[in-house]
């Protein structure tokens, strides 16, 4: 540090240089969550360094958008790797890892549960609990007020839906929680791949809302977790 400035050499100093990719391993210290993989697209023998890097020092590694052929590679290195079909997250951990909190995840349809899994998986590698409320769509709001009660237990609520993307707004009026709305590319053809959902969570008329891109349940399970820190011990950055 040089008259309150990073030098060239301290910051090279807070990644690796792969030649391919330049990996972060400073984050988890500064934002108290460690660098995650976006396997999609990535070369095998990029994707199996980057994952062997980031395991070196963090001791555990999430993957998110990864295909079975990705998975079974990567096992090869990483015998103990878990790979969940359903939301295509790749999970290496620590054993025995503390969970805190509680986070509730919904979904409107079960066409929506890949990406309300790829959320509550993100949050659980995180350190945080988290309950599943699955096919609790508007359409037959009594499965929603069925479990109101028990989702407003939680220090955060994730609606997921595709469609008309109307879950979310219709939580923003039981709950006294902070939700995240993630939309979905469910829905026919004037759902447009999920804008219409975007669009109607981004217009909705109750509170305390706020909203990811489409389909992404990972984001929507980051910020669900820094929510749920600040409420358990009053830090992002974990116990």
């Amino acid at each position: 540090m040089i008259d309150g400035k990073t030098s060239s050499q301290e910051a090279s100093e807070k990644f690796e240089d792969l030649g391919f990719a330049k990996l972060d391993t400073d984050r988890k210290e500064r934002t108290g969550f460690a660098e995650v993989v976006f396997c999609q697209g990535k070369d095998d023998s990029f994707l199996t360094k980057i994952f062997s890097t980031l395991f070196e020092h963090n001791g555990e590694v999430l993957g998110t958008r990864a295909t079975e052929a990705q998975a079974e590679l990567l096992k090869k290195t990483f015998p103990d790797l878990t790979y969940d079909k359903v939301s295509r997250i790749i999970r290496i951990e620590k054993s025995q890892k503390e969970q805190i909190g509680k986070i509730a995840v919904c979904c409107a349809g079960t066409a929506d549960i890949s990406v309300a899994e790829e959320a509550a998986q993100t949050a659980e590698f995180f350190g945080s609990r988290v309950q599943r409320f699955f096919d609790v769509g508007v359409s037959g709001i009594h499965r929603l007020l069925s479990c109101i009660d028990k989702i407003n237990e939680a220090n955060c609520v994730v609606a997921v839906a595709g469609m008309e993307g109307a879950l979310a707004s219709v939580l923003g009026g039981l709950v006294s929680v902070p939700i995240i709305a993630v939309p979905t590319s469910v829905g026919y053809g004037a759902s447009f791949n999920g804008l219409s959902a975007l669009l109607t969570m981004l217009n909705s008329c109750s509170n305390g809302i706020s909203v990811v891109n489409i389909d992404n349940g990972y984001g929507a399970g980051y910020l669900a977790t820094q929510i749920n820190r600040l409420a358990v011990n009053g830090s992002t950055k974990g116990k």
